[in-house]
């Protein structure tokens, strides 16, 4: 069985790990480097980005989840975990880990108060799938190599570069399960 770990900083962790569970695969909470070792891959969950990145530098992530993409072990981003794993960010210098060649837009659909549901066709996963959106960013470009899965109202919100999956939208808040299993099956294809 496949363990698939979720960063367990801040964010939306438990859904998650329902998640991960009602896909039969087994799901670790990530809140010390050293369990890194201990999974195949890696959710970087919805947030908020600084204060994700303000806790992944306090508690020594950055560099321990860098090698843990050297070492090819597929990682996937929803919402904020997308802006984490971004090379570049509207309006900031510095990435976070800078491991998806994208850029990305903070907030690019307004504010809390402009939360929405949206059904998404997403390459390889579903052509109905319902996308929660919560002050949710998007992927303004993509890199060549980058293959972008869905998009909503003419922006990306969905995309995958090799071991790297992210999205704008929060999957795991809803019961359809098949974007989690896509990630699982990533990660499956890598222990092959």
């Amino acid at each position: 069985m496949v363990k698939i770990g979720v960063l367990g900083l801040q964010g939306a962790v438990r859904e998650h790990v329902r998640s991960i569970e009602a896909c039969g695969a087994e799901a670790v909470v990530i809140k010390k480097v050293e369990q890194l070792t201990q999974i195949d891959g890696l959710i970087i969950p919805g947030g908020e980005s600084t204060t994700m990145r303000r806790l992944m530098d306090k508690y020594g992530f950055i560099e321990p989840l860098k090698q843990f993409a050297r070492e090819g072990k597929p990682m996937f981003g929803t919402c904020a975990g997308l802006i984490i794993l971004a090379k570049k960010i509207v309006g900031y210098d510095e990435p976070h880990l800078g491991l998806m060649d994208i850029t990305v837009e903070r907030n690019s659909f307004g504010r809390q108060r402009e939360s929405f549901e949206a059904s998404l066709a997403i390459k390889g996963v579903a052509d109905d799938f319902i996308g929660v959106f919560i002050r949710a960013p998007h992927i303004v470009s993509v890199g060549a190599d980058v293959d972008v899965l869905a998009t909503y109202e003419d922006r990306i919100v969905a995309a995958r570069q090799g071991q790297f999956l992210g999205c704008s939208f929060h999957p795991e808040l809803t019961d359809d399960h098949r974007m989690t299993q896509y990630f699982i099956n990533m990660v499956k294809e890598t222990k092959e």
